[in-house]
């Protein structure tokens, strides 16, 4: 069965093809789909060890190269579920204090979705302290208005490229900035929640574009925009949260180099998989939103919610901070290797942008010019 063989040798050359450091889409996108390529490499296993064939040298060769495919596949995924020893602790019923929680939805609603109540219907039920939506526009603003009673802190971010944003909040929030960190179109909110306790919380909420051959054309931009706000995070000794939908997975080098520079921990490691895109096909999901916390953070509940007509699946969580989990808890160890990795990054970013910002100019003078020499 030469498909065996086949199949098992797509699943060798995606393996190894991911670990090229290029940011190009067509080398980034296969960090995505690593419980797809597991799956199916896990099958090919099978069949190549009890396919009634002769062991020849090329049998031999691909099994050999498939179990080292499937062992580095296996040290990406398994760190989330349960036969990892959990990042983040869950808060004890006896630890429970409602006035230093804080809870999150966060829900990329997919900008041509009308399905508006739905989403709603779920802040409702939940009713958590803030509400970060992605794909917003001024037609979501509008329809998401009956929930502004409820949420009178709010910071409105409608833009018709898919890239808007809103934050609601029942907290207060101060010091808030909106930034456009590398590109004009790219906005992401900056402000600080204060705790019904009195701590404050400085709060990141980021969307940055995917490499893909629709949007952009690599990851450079999107990888230097996350490690951007690792490396100021790093510099501040207080509670901390990042979310929102950063374009890429929680296994991808670039996500865990911003969790190392950052300090910033991952409830979803030791326990499972929240799976947020594609809602609409289940065997084709890997997790693309995310909420990292500081140390001071544990776990009270995480969900993801069900289907509301977009793309991805919200996601719920709630977190309460506390000294005594500060004590326990431990930051990813960082290496000089991390700090100039990712100081490279950045540098890389910046000059990336600043590249594309000219072009831009220059292609609006040039426009300008020839249409008042056609005048």
């Amino acid at each position: 069965m030469i498909w065996i063989e086949i199949f098992a040798g797509i699943v060798i050359w995606l393996s190894f093809w991911s670990l090229i450091p290029r940011d190009e889409w067509w080398f980034r996108g296969s960090d995505f789909p690593r419980l797809q390529i597991l799956a199916v490499g896990l099958v090919a296993f099978v069949f190549l060890i009890f396919w009634n064939a002769e062991w020849d040298w090329v049998r031999k060769l691909i099994l050999i190269g498939l179990i080292a495919a499937l062992a580095f596949q296996l040290k990406m995924v398994l760190p989330y579920t349960f036969f990892w020893k959990k990042q983040v602790k869950q808060v004890k019923a006896s630890q429970l204090n409602k006035d230093k929680q804080i809870s999150l939805i966060v829900s990329n609603v997919l900008t041509p979705n009308t399905k508006y109540h739905l989403l709603i219907d779920l802040i409702q039920k939940h009713q958590p302290d803030l509400v970060l939506t992605l794909e917003t526009d001024q037609t979501w603003q509008n329809e998401l208005s009956v929930i502004e009673s409820d949420y009178p802190h709010r910071v409105p971010v409608p833009l018709d490229n898919l890239y808007g944003m809103h934050l609601y909040s029942k907290l207060e929030l101060t010091e808030t900035e909106v930034k456009f960190i590398l590109s004009d179109e790219i906005p992401s909110i900056h402000t600080r929640v204060t705790l019904p306790s009195g701590n404050q919380v400085q709060l990141y909420c980021l969307h940055p574009k995917p490499p893909s051959p629709t949007e952009a054309k690599d990851s450079t931009l999107r990888d230097a925009e996350l490690l951007i706000v690792g490396d100021q995070i790093k510099d501040i000794d207080e509670s901390c949260i990042v979310m929102g939908d950063l374009n890429d997975v929680a296994w991808s080098r670039t996500t865990r180099l911003f969790q190392r520079i950052s300090g910033l921990l991952d409830p979803r490691v030791g326990r499972h998989f929240v799976n947020t895109f594609h809602a609409d096909f289940p065997l084709l999901r890997w997790s693309l939103d995310h909420i990292f916390h500081s140390t001071d953070f544990a776990l009270v509940h995480m969900e993801r919610l069900p289907h509301m007509g977009s793309d991805h699946f919200p996601v719920y969580v709630v977190l309460q901070t506390g000294r005594v989990f500060d004590q326990i808890q431990e930051e990813l160890e960082q290496t000089d290797e991390d700090e100039q990795e990712a100081q490279e990054a950045i540098q890389e970013g910046i000059e990336k942008a600043e590249k594309e910002e000219k072009t831009v100019t220059d292609e609006i003078a040039r426009d300008y010019k020839n249409g008042g020499e056609s005048v």
